[in-house]
C-alpha cells in the first residue's frame, strides 16, 4: 500500500513539473508570436483591469499580497489605484508622475529624470507587452503548455540597478499580458497577475486624478 502511494506521488509530482516546464520557442514561433502581441499591443487605445500583486522578500517567511486596479489610456496617461491593504495610487499624466500615499501627494516631473521616464515607459510596454522594440533588453522566448513567456534583461546599468528580469506571461487564449514578474538584483521579485481586463472600452480623462 505504501508503495503504491510513493508512485502515486511520484506520478503527480512528475505530471506537475511536465505541465509547468518551460522550452525555448523556435525561430519561427518568434516571429510569429512576435508580429501578433506588437499588432495587438498597437490597436490599444485603452485599457482597464483589476490586478493581484504579490511582493516577494527573502526576510519574511510570506508574500505581502496588494490588490487594486488599472487605467491605461494612450499615449500618456497611466494610474494605479491600490485598495488593499492600503489605499495608495500611481499617476504617470503628462509627462509627470504624481504618488497619493494615503492623502499625502508627491510631484515628479519625468522630463527631468530619465529614470522615471524609463520606468513609466517599461509599465506601459510590460502591460501591452509593446516591448520587443526597445533596445534597452535582451529578449528571450519561452513557452510552456498553457503559456508563452518573454523575459527581458536590461542591458542599460540604469535599468539593471533596479531591475534584474522582467518576465511577461501571455496566456494562449490572449495576446496581450496576463502576468508580469519583475525580478530584482537582489532576487526578491514582484509578481502581478491581471484580471478581469476590458480593451478599448471608454475612460474618462477626468478619472486620471488624484
Amino acid at each position: 500500500m505504501k508503495t503504491k502511494l510513493i508512485l502515486l506521488l511520484v506520478s503527480v509530482f512528475h505530471i506537475t513539473l511536465t505541465k509547468a516546464q518551460e522550452t525555448a520557442m523556435s525561430s519561427a514561433e518568434i516571429t510569429s508570436f512576435k508580429q501578433t502581441v506588437v499588432a495587438e499591443a498597437q490597436k490599444i487605445k485603452t485599457l482597464k483591469t483589476d490586478f493581484v500583486q504579490y511582493k516577494h522578500l527573502d526576510f519574511l517567511s510570506k508574500e505581502i499580497t496588494s490588490s487594486g486596479s488599472m487605467l491605461l489610456k494612450n499615449p500618456n496617461k497611466l494610474l494605479w489605484k491600490y485598495n488593499t491593504p492600503i489605499q495608495y495610487g500611481i499617476l504617470f499624466k503628462d509627462n509627470k508622475v504624481l504618488v497619493n500615499d494615503q492623502g499625502k501627494k508627491n510631484k515628479v516631473d519625468l522630463g527631468n529624470n530619465k529614470k522615471f521616464e524609463k520606468i513609466n515607459k517599461m509599465i506601459i510596454g510590460s502591460i501591452s507587452g509593446d516591448l520587443f522594440a526597445a533596445d534597452d533588453f535582451t529578449i528571450t522566448f519561452h513557452k510552456n503548455r498553457n503559456q508563452r513567456i518573454a523575459k527581458l534583461s536590461p542591458k542599460t546599468k540604469e535599468l539593471s540597478a533596479y531591475i534584474q528580469t522582467i518576465v511577461l506571461y501571455f496566456n494562449d487564449q490572449q495576446s496581450t499580458v496576463s502576468e508580469v514578474q519583475l525580478i530584482e538584483p537582489s532576487k526578491d521579485y514582484t509578481k502581478i497577475v491581471f484580471k478581469n481586463k476590458q480593451i478599448n472600452q471608454p475612460i474618462s480623462d477626468a478619472l486620471f486624478s488624484f
